[in-house]
């Protein structure tokens, strides 16, 4: 029981606590479907009153926003490309970050493309996401001067590709990730060369 004065949750600081329910929803929301949680039960699995964590979150939409934001921007920090690689060796490390990120996290990430659709906050990250991953491709591939439109369509093309292939990939478990990789790997060299672009 607590003493008399203290509180009856453990005090922490509040980035730390924040960071917690971070992980929490990221878990949470991984399991469920966004209509299946309310701020009521997230503040029960995470022990705390309903109160304490609007104070952190003024909405179920901002907790969720939140949670999709840490995650892009881990992926983002995973997926930097090395300066000193040629652009083929970058592509190919980049890539191999980003499905090791996708292995760790299948369940999440299976149920965040395929939400697409449905959720407004999971389109606007996933299109932001690919936005900066495209600039980032081309940057590489075409470095100093605007990509030529066939290289543009080519790059994004891609990334809706990658995204079926690992849904496949994920659902079947038939092939292993160093195949995917291959595959990913050398559709997007094809895809870049198809579009008029020495292969970097």
């Amino acid at each position: 029981m607590a003493g008399v004065g203290q509180p009856a949750y453990t005090r922490l600081a509040v980035d730390e606590r924040r960071r917690r329910l971070l992980e929490l929803g990221a878990d949470l929301f991984a399991k469920h479907s966004y209509d299946e949680l309310s701020m009521a039960r997230i503040a029960r699995e995470a022990g705390i009153s309903k109160a304490l964590l609007y104070h952190y979150f003024p909405s179920k939409q901002a907790y969720f926003a939140a949670t999709l934001e840490q995650a892009a921007t881990e992926l983002a920090t995973l997926t930097q490309p090395d300066p000193d690689l040629t652009p083929v060796e970058q592509l190919a490390g980049s890539l191999d970050a980003y499905l090791g990120w996708v292995e760790q996290h299948a369940e999440a990430y299976a149920k965040l493309i395929r939400s697409v659709g449905a959720v407004p906050e999971v389109r606007e990250m996933v299109e932001r996401v690919r936005d900066a991953t495209a600039d980032r491709i081309l940057a590489g591939i075409a470095p100093g001067r605007h990509p030529a439109p066939p290289l543009r369509a080519a790059v994004r093309g891609w990334l809706w590709f990658m995204d079926g292939a690992v849904l496949d990939w994920l659902e079947h478990r038939d092939m292993d990730r160093p195949q995917l990789h291959g595959l990913l790997l050398g559709a997007l060299l094809g895809a870049v060369g198809a579009a008029g672009e020495p292969v970097p």
